[in-house]
């Protein structure tokens, strides 16, 4: 047992020494779906990907991969941005961009603030300077009830309100000449998925957020295939 979970720690260590082109490569071989679902639980939610056919090589996945690199680069000069490199449902790497609520939106509201607008013009640039990567946007609440209402009756009010959002981000990109093609799914998954304890005003702020994915299109991976043949 002390020698499974010694190796584990190793690889953990492994993965996470090289860049996204050499994690690419990895994650693109035969043992992807153990060292994806390793990166994906350490990174948080990624249920995330363009519907492949089989699985993406080695070759494809370190093509991929620096193509993340890039759009990663880009994003981490949004401001009001916290961008990481997460796994998508192929193994393959996929840039996670994180807005807060708190700078999005107005409590209880779905209207973008001014600041927020700055934030996602900036960020329609990267969308389109990446046009080959498909987007999802994610919308979510804290656990906060609203008055008057039940458990249940609130937990609905917050996903109706984290699809508001999430909605207000997708529409606000279009309106910015992001491709609607571009962007695949656009949810509001409400209290659930938090990053944080709900406990806490500090934690509330935290999972009140939308979450955009930038990923492998199946262009990007046809085209990676045949670029590693």
């Amino acid at each position: 047992m002390k020698t499974k979970i010694i190796s584990l720690l190793l690889c953990v260590g492994l993965l996470f020494a090289c860049n996204n082109t050499q994690k690419g490569a990895g994650i693109g071989a035969g043992g992807g779906a153990l060292l994806g679902g390793i990166i994906g639980a350490i990174a948080g939610n990624t249920m995330i990907g363009a519907a492949v056919g089989g699985a993406v090589g080695a070759g494809a996945g370190a093509i991929i991969g620096k193509k993340m690199d890039k759009a990663k680069a880009e994003a981490e000069k949004v401001q009001n941005a916290q961008v990481e490199t997460v796994t998508d449902n192929n193994g393959l790497e996929a840039v996670k961009v994180t807005f807060d609520s708190g700078i999005l939106f107005a409590t209880g509201k779905a209207d973008l603030s001014a600041t927020a607008k700055n934030s996602l013009a900036q960020f329609a640039t990267v969308l389109k300077n990446n046009s080959d990567c498909d987007i999802a946007i994610q919308g979510y609440t804290d656990n906060t009830g609203w008055k008057g209402s039940s458990a249940s009756e609130s937990a609905a009010k917050n996903q109706a309100l984290s699809l508001d959002r999430a909605s207000a981000v997708s529409n606000y990109l279009k309106g910015l000449a992001v491709s609607n093609s571009q962007i695949k799914s656009v949810e509001g998954l409400g209290e659930a998925n938090p990053v944080a304890d709900n406990s806490t005003a500090a934690g509330k702020a935290q999972n009140r957020r939308v979450e955009v994915y930038m990923y492998a299109s199946q262009k990007m991976i046809q085209e990676a295939q045949q670029q590693a043949n």
